[in-house]
């Protein structure tokens, strides 16, 4: 139902593929649905190191040519649609906590509210 199975902070200057790994690291799934951002080599490297798929439109400037299931990649709007919700708390929206801990425990019951919802 688009809910978090899991989230990694990092610095508004970082790219979120520094963090992929992290993210699939013992997750057991079949495919991974991503935005453009992730066609690089290391998210490739990543989803194939955790025996998934990628389901990740490729880029304009990507050389190689993969597979794409584009009727799969339309249920990532659950996940767009998770962000726009827990984006209607302001103290989410715009991060106003000084210190991770207090934003990560935050997203935590934010997260955990709108699941139940």
């Amino acid at each position: 139902m688009g809910n978090p199975i899991r989230f990694i902070l990092t610095g508004g200057e970082r790219n979120d593929i520094t963090q992929i790994e992290g993210l699939l690291d013992g997750l057991k799934t079949g495919h991974v649905l991503a935005d453009k951002g992730y066609d690089g080599q290391r998210a490739m490297d990543a989803i194939a190191a955790a025996e998934a798929k990628p389901v990740v439109p490729r880029r304009k400037t990507t050389a190689s040519w993969r597979p794409f299931d584009a009727l799969l990649y339309r249920e990532r709007n659950l996940i767009e649609r998770f962000f726009n919700r827990i984006k209607n708390f302001r103290r989410i929206a715009t991060r106003y906590d000084k210190l991770a801990r207090n934003y990560a425990g935050f997203l935590n019951l934010v997260a955990a509210l709108r699941s139940c919802l």
